[in-house]
């Protein structure tokens, strides 16, 4: 089926009712065709009816026929062969390398669920059962487990058109769950959305499932987006993007009657911490390391390194001057679209007018070829006028970092203790210095959802340890990842049945357990019947 521009509600293809807008290619500025449609706040309305509808069938799928559908998913989603890929490059700019690295990486995730939930581990079974004789008073049989929250509304990101979007981890996880999904396709890549999205409805359609399980709608956030997290029917949000997107979501979820879970992803500027003896020893590969993370992707990750910290000396100069010979030799890089490199070049513009700021290093100029290009940047701050200054710690979208030059150890304590919560926070060192800066781990521990040792904070795996999330701004509950098969737990929540008749339990609380899933009973693990 060719790329229509049309929405996708409850199993039909439909034309959007509110204007019409165009894909753009970032490399060139041109125009990608087909035109799109926009959907109206009816179309959400009846989007969100028919996830409502059908929410009950799809939540009492067993694990198994909802691995068999997220298995579906990402065949087809492999089926689209090259025409995916093809479109992934024309909207992003990405090379086509990258664009098979988060194919694969979605349907990974899609399959790593898939396995997932038939083990039933994320169903947290627990049975207590009856205790007549106890005395002073007698226990009633008590049984527990998750079972699906209802709706999600999914919104796309922009800088990852696949693992983040239609098929990406928050759909993944909410299936998972049981949950129909409504995806608010991001407009930088709506040709890709609407490839995944057909995709999707095949498996939908290949596993017998009912239409409103998914639908893809496309529009302005500002009136789709808030028509969709303001529907009653919606009972939780997933969101990737920017802090002030991510906030607004959340307090309109806040202003329901019934106020809802806004899981959203949202901005980082991810501490480097340059520990003295790893600069004296190492100062070089360290520099070429960080500015391979720094420009990946041109910058655009959510956990892209802005900010970097280290002792005053020799072998912070070191690394600055290495710094600056990378990065000088680092192209031009496409931008995800037009909004995308006017916010870069504003956050980039605001920064070298703080006091105390100044640029040591730069990458190759952007060109003028209608392209949305930019170029990388390295700044310096001493730590006196960065703890003077708040908005020194805004996040930059793009590959421009700011080099904080600390007086002592104690300085440099003082400088992480300012930090606002972040999705990472790296350390470069010796295993003798992590284990002398316990002072210093403490603070980041209380401040990031992941320490990186002798790494870069770029490339996030999807497993079952991985944390991707922090405490806020970097997300708006720091107890959840929006990374691998915990961040199930979003969009589940406990029910507890009290002398429930046998025959009519879940299975998963069933004496005979059927489905042959691990269960706490009397405080004890165990797979056997009862």
């Amino acid at each position: 089926m060719p790329i229509s521009g049309k929405q996708l509600i409850a199993g039909k293809w439909l034309e959007g009712r509110s204007g019409t807008f165009n894909g753009v290619n970032p490399a060139t500025g041109e125009d990608l065709e087909p035109q799109f449609t926009c959907a109206d706040e009816f179309q959400v309305a009846e989007a969100v009816s028919a996830a409502s509808e059908c929410f009950t069938a799809f939540a009492n799928t067993t694990p198994q026929q909802r691995a068999d559908f997220l298995n579906a998913c990402a065949d087809e989603i492999m089926a689209l062969g090259d025409e995916l890929l093809e479109r992934v490059s024309a909207e992003t700019g990405y090379p086509r390398g990258r664009a098979e690295g988060e194919r694969g990486r979605t349907c990974g995730q899609l399959r790593l669920f898939a396995d997932w939930i038939v083990d039933g581990e994320y169903l947290d079974a627990r049975i207590d059962t009856a205790m007549p004789e106890r005395q002073p008073l007698p226990r009633p049989d008590l049984r527990s487990f998750n079972q699906a929250l209802g709706p999600v509304a999914v919104f796309g990101a922009s800088n990852f058109p696949l693992a983040f979007s239609v098929a990406g981890g928050d759909t993944a996880a909410a299936f998972a769950a049981g949950c129909p999904v409504i995806v608010k396709g991001h407009n930088s890549h709506p040709g890709t959305s609407e490839l995944v999205a057909q995709a999707i409805d095949k498996a939908v359609q290949k596993c017998g499932l009912p239409g409103g399980v998914f639908s893809l709608i496309m529009g302005a956030g500002k009136t789709v987006g808030a028509a969709l997290v303001q529907a009653p029917g919606i009972k939780a949000v997933g969101f990737t993007g920017s802090t002030a997107g991510g906030t607004a979501l959340f307090k309109l979820a806040n202003e329901r009657p019934e106020p809802i879970p806004v899981f959203a992803e949202m901005g980082s500027i991810n501490p480097v911490v340059l520990l003295p003896e790893a600069l004296k020893n190492s100062a070089e590969s360290i520099a070429a390391g960080f500015v391979g993370s720094l420009t990946l992707g041109t910058g655009q990750f959510c956990v892209n390194p802005g900010l970097v910290l280290a002792v005053e000396g020799d072998g912070l100069e070191q690394f600055i001057a290495a710094t600056g010979e990378a990065l000088a030799k680092v192209g031009a890089g496409v931008m995800l679209n037009k909004n995308t490199r006017q916010g870069y070049q504003s956050g980039v513009a605001k920064l070298r007018d703080q006091a105390g700021v100044e640029q040591v290093a730069a990458g190759e100029a952007a060109g003028e070829d209608g392209g949305f290009t930019c170029q990388a940047g390295l700044l310096t701050v001493c730590a006196k006028d960065f703890l003077a200054n708040r908005e020194l710690q805004e996040e930059v979208f793009g590959p421009m970092s700011l080099v904080v030059k600390c007086r002592d150890r104690a300085e440099l304590l003082q400088a992480i203790q300012s930090l606002q919560g972040q999705l990472t926070g790296t350390l470069q060192c010796s295993e003798s210095e992590l284990a002398s800066y316990g002072d210093l781990v403490e603070l980041l521990r209380q401040r990031v959802g992941r320490i990186v040792v002798n790494g870069f904070p770029t490339g996030v795996e999807v497993c079952h340890s991985m944390m991707h999330g922090g405490p806020f701004p970097a997300a708006t509950d720091a107890r959840f990842t929006s990374v691998g098969t915990m961040s199930i737990a979003r969009f589940v929540r406990p029910i507890c049945f009290q002398n429930y008749p046998q025959s009519l339990l879940p299975d998963a609380l069933k004496d005979s357990n059927p489905l042959e899933i691990p269960r706490l009973v009397n405080g004890e693990k165990s797979r056997a019947a009862l």
